[in-house]
């Protein structure tokens, strides 16, 4: 019994500590006192408070703003994951200039977003003459790339660390190529196409964000970020923060929900 409470305890604390730091934490800020320690005025660090109200009354602007964030971030981890998955396919099938061609693929992630950005804006001006097409297209390339690595180089490992023996079992029994990534290689694969998410989920919303600072087209969470700042309208900068926070945070859960079903659902049909 002693060591199920404490097994039970130890699960239990990793929510409930952060969750009481947050308490302590948004306690000080509404207070003040929070300023009197950084050393920061109201308007640079406004309340908790002033920002739920400016949230609440700019729900609409918010809202189509947020939009054009979750559009380009999405549709760029959608489609930068599954050109990741292609390589890591390619790879796999051809081992002995797999490994390069990962390692080629991974090598991308080590460009800055901020150097990307602009390549990208100036690269899309041609594609089309409406601003909003080439502006949403220029932020999606950048999260597309931004996508592809962890998508490759997890999903390369799903594809080639099998249990030994199993493809050579299925090669016995005349199973077709198809046959053998469907039944195999791409169950096989799952958990680390989940991982590859976990990594890039994050990573496409904050490379949304940052390639909107960018962007021709004057529209996202990001963009409105940067535009109140220069402005020094700090609060309802830090209104569209929380915002973008709350999404990264939701999109993740969502993500670990599905995770959960999935995985459940593979367990059950493997057991």
């Amino acid at each position: 019994m002693k060591k199920k409470f404490t097994m039970n305890w130890g699960s239990a604390s990793t929510i409930i500590y952060p969750a009481l730091f947050g308490i302590i934490m948004l306690v000080m800020w509404q207070s003040g006192l929070l300023n009197l320690v950084l050393h920061t005025d109201t308007n640079t660090l406004p309340s908790p408070s002033r920002i739920n109200a400016i949230i609440a009354d700019n729900g609409d602007k918010i809202l189509l703003n947020l939009k054009a964030t979750v559009l380009v971030a999405l549709f760029g981890l959608f489609f930068g994951s599954l050109l990741g998955y292609g390589i890591a396919i390619i790879a796999a099938q051809y081992k002995k200039w797999g490994a390069g061609g990962i390692t080629l693929a991974a090598a991308f992630n080590a460009v800055p977003i901020v150097a990307l950005a602009p390549v990208m804006n100036n690269l899309t001006k041609q594609f089309s003459p409406s601003v909003d097409f080439r502006s949403m297209m220029a932020k999606m390339f950048v999260v597309m790339i931004v996508c592809i690595a962890g998508m490759s180089v997890n999903a390369y490992r799903g594809l080639t660390e099998l249990k030994p023996f199993a493809a050579d079992l299925m090669k016995t029994y005349a199973a077709s190529n198809f046959t053998i990534f469907k039944k195999l290689l791409l169950p096989n694969s799952i958990p680390y196409i989940f991982t590859a998410l976990r990594v890039s989920l994050p990573g496409s919303i904050i490379s949304a964000l940052v390639t909107e600072y960018f962007s021709e087209k004057v529209i996202g969470i990001g963009r409105q970020i940067r535009e109140n700042i220069v402005t020094a309208q700090f609060a309802t900068a830090w209104a569209y923060i929380v915002v973008s926070c709350l999404l990264g945070i939701g999109l993740y859960v969502v993500l670990l929900l599905v995770e959960g079903v999935v995985m459940k659902n593979r367990n059950k049909n493997k057991g």
